[in-house]
């Protein structure tokens, strides 16, 4: 068995990723099991280099507010802003602060100098306005789409005016409130004024895609390209918040789902203009059905990845990332029985594996599951094997 775990090994670099597939996908996705080790994150970047420089991507997507996002894309494009400004304002959840994730930045500005629009880098982030602690309020999106066909279409084609939205808005702070968290009477998501807000979202993203041809005729792509993200950012908000408002046993099930609904609709969109690596944890990016433990209950879902691997078929792969150890945070030599334990045995400190295969030469003895001491780490799990394109493993993650 030790022989045949050998012949699926690879070296890490995208050559080898593209090699394993059948074709260049439109997106690569790249899970990682924990977040904030920049250790980890430094490898997506080398491995985004390589796929810009010998496979002609162009976009990364990683998993940060899809709005604050714009600013990113905006400084690499254009310049605008400061390094640091765009690293306060231009990715949530408290990631900015990663020099990894600066690097990323300030390698793609630095690319971008001098060249023309379409060779240039473009960043994306692919999840909602959305934190732990609750929801954005939907302001941001409403207003900017409204403003855009405001200006665009006539006047007496809108379903409201921006007067109208500002009142069933009202204040922000009504929206954002952690307390609506964890009570569902807390929420305004099911009020009258979020009721008549979700009509008037559709009815505006509706208008927005009746009016495709005349808009793309009158305005830039990226103009058009930002409406879009602002309807589809409006509608999956105030989805979001009705399910915030519920209290049925459903709602936690269909909050996670509703946020990997925003993600995938948000990747389909990354996917039309032009071959992206995706990053994010492997629950959102995985083929498979998610699943969590939160509040006695066990919820099951299905990820971004799995909804847009199933519009995009072969266009869309999944290279998972394993770890051996994270000793910092408690997660020491995993068992030998484990698909941790089995590639902990090779003698590379990193390798790019060939998942199916290794899901054959595994044969009818699947790996034990293993499990972490730690809730920030979820390990793989062996029966997604045959349905992960590729899994990268590092042997030991250092503190820094």
């Amino acid at each position: 068995m030790a022989t045949d775990i050998t012949e699926t090994a690879h070296a890490v670099d995208a050559a080898a990723v593209i090699g394993l597939l059948p074709n260049r996908p439109r997106l690569l996705a790249l899970g990682e099991p924990t977040h904030g080790e920049d250790d980890l994150l430094d490898l997506r970047n080398a491995l985004f280099r390589q796929l810009v420089e010998q496979q002609g991507y162009r976009t990364i997507a990683i998993e940060s507010d899809c709005l604050t996002g714009l600013v990113v894309d905006d400084h690499i494009t254009s310049g605008r802003g400061t390094l640091d400004e765009v690293m306060e304002h231009g990715i949530s959840h408290g990631w900015g602060a990663s020099p990894a994730n600066r690097e990323l930045v300030r390698w793609m500005r630095a690319h971008n100098e001098g060249r023309p629009a379409s060779e240039r880098l473009r960043f994306a982030g692919f999840d909602g306005p959305l934190e732990i602690t609750g929801a954005a309020s939907p302001r941001q999106a409403l207003t900017a789409l409204h403003g855009y066909l405001s200006t665009r279409v006539a006047a007496d084609l809108l379903p409201c005016t921006a007067e109208t939205l500002d009142r069933l808005l009202g204040t922000d702070d009504r929206w954002t409130s952690p307390a609506a968290m964890t009570d569902p009477a807390r929420s305004v998501g099911r009020t009258a004024e979020a009721a008549e807000l979700r009509l008037l979202a559709d009815e505006l993203a509706a208008l927005l895609d009746e009016q495709t041809p005349h808009l793309l005729a009158a305005t830039p792509r990226d103009d058009w390209d930002r409406a879009c993200l602002y309807g589809r950012t409006a509608t999956g908000l105030l989805r979001y918040h009705y399910w915030m408002a519920d209290t049925t046993p459903a709602r936690m099930t269909r909050l996670v789902g509703a946020r990997d609904r925003m993600m995938a609709r948000n990747l389909l969109a990354v996917a039309a203009r032009g071959p992206a690596l995706v990053h994010a944890h492997n629950s959102h990016l995985q083929r498979q059905k998610s699943t969590m433990r939160m509040g006695g209950r066990q919820l099951e879902w299905w990820s971004a990845g799995a909804l847009v691997s199933a519009r995009l078929g072969e266009e869309y792969a999944f290279v998972a990332t394993a770890l051996g150890t994270i000793r910092h945070r408690g997660v020491g030599t995993p068992p030998p029985d484990t698909v941790e334990g089995l590639l902990y045995a090779l003698p590379d400190d990193r390798c790019l594996i060939d998942a199916p295969r290794l899901a054959t030469s595994l044969g009818d003895t699947p790996p034990a599951p293993r499990v972490s001491p730690w809730f920030g780490y979820a390990p793989f799990d062996p029966a997604h094997l045959p349905h992960t394109d590729a899994l990268l493993f590092t042997k030991d993650v250092p503190q820094r």
